[in-house]
């Protein structure tokens, strides 16, 4: 009987323990080792900031099977015959011998496994800025259970009633709830002119002026400048870029991530332009006998046509599977991602997919939007509520390229069919003649996401020009001389429009329309866009050719309005 082989991995949390797993199923006998730096492993780290806030109460929760059982090193020993070293590090691969050095951080007592194959599932390391005085007690990350340990501790306890987000991103705005949620005050501060940057402004304005509607401050385009601290050591204020001096007892530093690649890198693999371990589609380094998964793993983006950064626990678990699969040599391609993220801040849902209208004009990619808003199930539908969609289409193509959605409604659901829809090329016009399920507890007729589908096909047909509402801000805000058309009843312009808005109902168009210029830019909205649009076809046919519809309508305008509201 031949010797089993032998598969060490190196990395316990995602990648790694479904690596290991795949192994196990595909060869019963081999000799399969996890190295994991930390001691809890297999934990469920996007659950972390729900852990925080309270709606998760056992911590063991994220590291448990559904059935309640938990992923500790007994229970891959016992149940899946795993042999996991954890609180062990991994100090370097020699690739010529087949062999990962290790050392047992209780004992510091250092040994070597030898490999037949090798998995790396090293993930990320946060991104920590030189800011004077990020080393002061209560200056945070969340990485580890340990530090959603930490973090609660101040959340529970009724110490802490300031607390300053350092970065705008996925986690920073998961934890604006957490600790909103714990009774706290809490501030944002991004460097860069918005939050959620895998967004277009103007939807993430959406969800920032959410964020603020429930007590959220946001500064963005300001900086850290210092982290002051009392003389215990702790955090009393934080010092932005623009001088402002703001008290704090807690700061979570939360600006990114980046692929962790040490170990490769000392061990001569090769590492991508993204800063991740290069892979092939296979989840192959530059070592046949090596391979990558999770987030130190560069990806394949699909639809931008370029490689990657991507730290996601869902890509990284299917990664995982992959690289287990050819490492027992079991063929098995990872076709890449198309960036789909998902995330609920307090009420609101926002998700994405592909690429979005800026990604686009930055990779020099021609193409077409439509932001369109309405309800994720029919208006009288008991629970029915507010969404707004935007979609990206390659003009030359019109293949689907990009979606995102924000709102209280489902969106997520909407974003899931536009990744199949992208996985498989189809173009707008494939979208917008979906068979989707319907019934009004789930959907529309009509779904937002066919409705948006049609409105980009009329944009790229050229039946309408669409303008997005940063578009018409910065216009505004340039002195340019636009006919803002709102074309709603009397009764929601007074409840709320658009400062400078000129209201003739949609009824009333026909017989006023001579009083809409024609020598001048004319830009049209109601509260979502269906009014605007048969409005404005009704100038096209007039003979008026400079008309604009605001994208998704006041429903999708997140900027200054005027009105009872």
């Amino acid at each position: 009987m031949s010797e089993p082989r032998r598969i060490v991995i190196i990395g316990g949390v995602a990648a790694g323990p479904k690596a290991a797993a795949r192994a196990r199923r595909l060869d019963p006998h081999a000799d399969i080792t996890i190295i994991e730096r930390d001691r809890i492993l297999s934990y469920a780290g996007c659950g972390l900031p729900y852990y925080i806030s309270g709606m998760v109460d056992d911590r063991n929760d994220l590291m448990a099977t559904p059935i309640g059982v938990l992923r500790d090193p007994e229970f891959f020993a016992k149940v899946k015959g795993i042999n996991v070293l954890n609180e062990t590090e991994a100090l370097g691969i020699d690739r010529k011998t087949k062999e990962v050095e290790i050392r047992d951080l209780n004992t510091r007592e250092i040994s070597h496994l030898l490999y037949d194959k090798l998995i790396i599932a090293t993930g990320a390391e946060p991104v920590v800025p030189p800011i004077p005085g990020r080393d002061l007690i209560n200056v945070v990350q969340l990485k580890r259970v340990e530090d959603a340990d930490v973090f609660r501790a101040h959340m529970v306890d009724g110490k802490c009633p300031n607390v300053v987000i350092v970065g705008g991103g996925l986690i920073g705005m998961e934890m604006t709830e957490a600790v909103t949620e714990c009774g706290h005050a809490v501030t944002v501060v991004e460097m860069q002119d918005q939050i959620l940057p895998m967004l277009d402004r103007e939807m993430a304005d959406l969800a920032e002026k959410r964020m603020r509607e429930l007590g959220v401050t946001i500064k963005t385009g300001t900086g850290v400048q210092e982290i002051i601290g009392d003389e215990n050591g702790e955090v009393a204020y934080v010092v932005t870029s623009d001088g402002a001096r703001m008290p704090a007892q807690l700061v979570l530093m939360s600006i990114g991530v980046r692929p962790s690649v040490s170990l490769a890198t000392d061990a001569g693999l090769t590492i991508g332009p993204s800063g991740g371990i290069m892979v092939n589609e296979y989840m192959q380094t530059s070592d046949s006998d090596i391979f990558a998964a999770g987030d130190c793993a560069e990806k394949s983006c699909f639809v931008r046509g370029t490689r990657c950064f991507l730290p996601l626990g869902s890509v990284a678990n299917k990664e995982g599977r992959v690289a287990a699969s050819n490492a027992l040599g079991r063929a098995e391609r990872f076709p890449g991602v198309a960036g789909a993220t998902a995330l609920k801040v307090f009420d609101t849902n926002v998700g994405r997919a592909g690429l979005t209208a800026a990604q686009a004009e930055e990779l020099g990619i021609p193409a077409m939007t439509a932001t369109v808003s309405g309800f994720d199930k029919p208006h009288y539908y008991p629970d029915a509520k507010p969404v707004v969609v935007k979609l990206v289409a390659e003009r030359a193509t019109r293949k689907l390229i990009g979606i995102q959605g924000v709102g209280l409604g489902e969106v997520v659901k909407r974003v899931d069919v536009a990744v199949t829809a992208m996985t498989a090329g189809m173009t707008v016009d494939d979208v917008a003649n979906l068979d989707l399920a319907y019934a009004p507890p789930y959907s529309e007729a009509m779904d937002i996401l066919i409705h948006t589908a049609n409105t980009l096909r009329n944009q790229l047909d050229g039946l309408v020009t669409g303008m997005t509402s940063l578009e018409l801000k910065q216009k505004l805000a340039d002195g340019e001389d636009i006919f803002l058309l709102n074309v709603v009843s009397p009764e929601e312009f007074a409840e709320t429009h658009i400062p400078g808005s000129v209201l003739i109902c949609l009824g009333e168009v026909r017989e006023r329309f001579e009083e809409i210029p024609r020598d001048k830019p004319v830009v049209m909205y109601c509260k979502t866009t269906l009014r605007a649009y048969e409005a404005a076809r009704f100038l096209s046919g007039q003979g008026y050719d400079n008309v604009s519809v605001l994208d998704g309508g006041m429903v999708a305008w997140p900027y200054e309005t005027e009105g009872e509201a």
